[in-house]
């Protein structure tokens, strides 16, 4: 019996697609942010989509960091009444690295010296997790504006689906890390020792850096880490506050995989980490399932003759080959069912959707609408 997703995440208050890349998150993501938005909800789906399909599908010129609305006529249009709103945005790290500075710096001429320190301007889109660790921040900010009932994360399409799980831990670490923080100067405590060896005179080392990187750019290290000083335990406490909002019962976890070994095997992966970490999970998305095409297994009576009926040159052939087609399409519709009851029971039943296989990815809204209907009665 198929799950009704949008009734199984309706009244939470953050929803996490999550799987492995070329999946079809970010359709999933919309299609499910769209049901939502049907129901009544007030819904922003975050996307991380380098081709930005998701804001031609959705009738937006371009998506960016700031909410855009959904015109609810290109949905009506669609066949699917409109009762809520529906926002999308697309996620600019830098963007939201910045606001979260803003908030966590102890006054103005801290906030403008790191924003304009070319480090930060380079780690707040570079570090490794900065990405995963601003989509959940992000995701956060929209939660905490009040402005939604329901947000919607497209997860970055990282090589690793757990990595956005391990970015706020990993971001904090980072910033915290024993080799930055010998970089710290005078008021940088235990770093202090470390800075002054690298200043001594004839210190090899700081010979070394100043060739290798010049003098200007080890003083914005420097410069660049003191004005952060300070701030490790703000940083730190977001992480957290993170981390509690995913654990929490106003979050569901929807995992979204194909028909395919390697993808069922990341989600797999990916399935059993959240609940050993005890996160709220939603259900198990399959995208892209082949329907068995024509319902039975032997081939239409008759097509040989109807094919000489309408004048075919060669029915005989072409019979054959049409045949061979279905065996064809046939077989790849078993093998879909079977990775998915594969699945099922390697995951001990959980709530399972499966989104049937479209000729394309939708690329307007009545595409969308047909995914959102897969994934719930609307």
């Amino acid at each position: 019996m198929s799950t009704d997703l949008l009734r199984l995440v309706e009244g939470r208050r953050i929803v996490v697609v999550a799987g492995a890349g070329g999946v079809g998150k970010t359709t999933v993501s919309a299609a499910l942010a769209l049901g939502l938005a049907a129901r009544g909800a007030r819904v922003a789906v975050v996307t991380i989509d380098p081709a930005r399909r998701l804001a031609a599908a959705l009738g937006i010129d371009a998506l960016g960091d700031m909410p855009h609305r959904v015109d609810a006529a290109r949905v009506e249009a669609s066949g699917m009444a409109m009762l809520g709103t529906m926002d999308a945005l697309q996620l600019d790290p830098r963007a939201t690295f910045d606001r979260l500075v803003a908030r966590e710096a102890p006054n103005e001429a801290a906030r403008e010296r790191i924003l304009a320190n070319r480090i930060y301007r380079h780690l707040s889109s570079t570090a490794a997790g900065a990405q995963e660790f601003m989509a959940v921040e992000r995701l956060h900010e929209l939660h905490d504006s009040g402005d939604y009932d329901v947000v919607v994360l497209d997860t970055p399409p990282a090589r690793n689906a757990l990595d956005f799980l391990d970015a706020p831990e990993r971001m904090t670490r980072f910033m915290e890390g024993r080799g930055l923080r010998l970089l710290l100067g005078p008021r940088g405590g235990a770093g202090r020792a470390g800075w002054r060896a690298l200043q001594a005179g004839g210190s090899m080392v700081m010979s070394v850096l100043e060739r290798l990187t010049g003098a200007e750019l080890i003083g914005e290290i420097r410069e660049f880490l003191l004005s952060f000083d300070g701030m490790y335990q703000g940083f730190s406490d977001r992480a957290a506050a993170v981390n509690q909002l995913l654990s929490s019962d106003d979050a569901r976890f929807v995992v979204v995989t194909g028909p395919r070994p390697e993808p069922s095997a990341e989600a797999h992966a990916l399935w059993d980490r959240l609940t050993t970490d005890r996160y709220p999970l939603g259900a198990l998305v399959v995208n892209r399932v082949h329907p068995v095409p024509g319902g039975a297994d032997d081939a239409p009576d008759g097509l040989e003759e109807l094919l000489r009926s309408a004048g075919a040159s060669d029915p005989a052939g072409l019979a054959r080959r049409a045949t061979t087609v279905l065996d064809a399409a046939r077989a790849r519709a078993r093998a879909d069912r079977h990775e998915v009851d594969a699945l099922t029971i390697a995951l001990h039943h959980p709530h399972v959707v499966t989104v049937p296989a479209l000729e394309s990815d939708p690329v307007e809204v009545a595409g969308i609408a047909h995914i959102t209907r897969a994934l719930g009665t609307t």
